[in-house]
């Protein structure tokens, strides 16, 4: 088993904890929140500061981001600087990957995720639980399929894009990078670049603001 170190200690972090324990040895989490330093999440100790793990002889993943805050994998991985090879991929031992998919380095894909056939998973992509991701789908890297997704076949998703939890893509529909597809959305078309959208059938709501939390 090969030592991982996962950055971040909110719940995606526990999540892949949990998820990694299959075939790695999990050796802690590190968080810049000073109060953390020194406790434990889920039975695991808080190793330090985020930028220690430069340090560590250790594999890495970066495990942050939430709806309000869902540039911030991007950020942290940019201003670590580490090789792709310092990158651990974490799959659940549940999740099902059909031939012809692949998966980037840095990305993580949690309990009962399906990968039907041809999909291809970038680089820091967060998949959570129950996701599906059918034929020919590409997801960009730094993206978020949040629990309960279902992908069309053919869909794309752009860089750093968020779709919500339960969210229906239809087949062929591109999702524009950075964009944010609200919980329980049925996009039917194009969502562009740098957009929210949400409803059934999803519309436009605003453009994403700067996110930097």
């Amino acid at each position: 088993m090969k030592d991982l170190v996962i950055v971040g200690a909110g719940g995606f972090a526990r999540e892949t904890a949990a998820a990694a324990h299959a075939g790695w040895r999990v050796l802690g989490f590190t968080d810049d929140d000073p109060a953390l330093n020194g406790t434990q999440r889920s039975g695991l100790p808080i190793l330090g500061p985020v930028d220690g793990v430069r340090d560590m002889d250790a594999a890495v993943v970066v495990c942050v981001g939430n709806p309000r805050a869902y540039t911030a994998r991007r950020r942290i991985v940019e201003r670590l600087g580490l090789p792709v090879e310092r990158y651990a991929t974490v799959v659940h031992p549940s999740v099902s990957i059909g031939a012809g998919s692949t998966i980037g380095a840095g990305s993580v894909l949690l309990a009962g995720a399906v990968l039907t056939a041809d999909v291809t998973v970038g680089g820091h992509v967060a998949v959570m639980p129950q996701a599906v991701l059918t034929h020919d789908d590409l997801v960009s890297p730094y993206a978020t399929i949040a629990s309960g997704v279902r992908l069309g076949g053919g869909v794309v998703v752009g860089e750093g894009a968020y779709l919500g939890a339960g969210a229906l893509i239809r087949e062929g529909v591109t999702v524009g990078a950075g964009s944010l597809v609200g919980m329980g959305s049925v996009v039917l078309r194009e969502v562009p670049a740098h957009q929210v959208w949400a409803g059934n059938p999803a519309r436009f709501l605003r453009e994403v603001k700067e996110l930097t939390s």
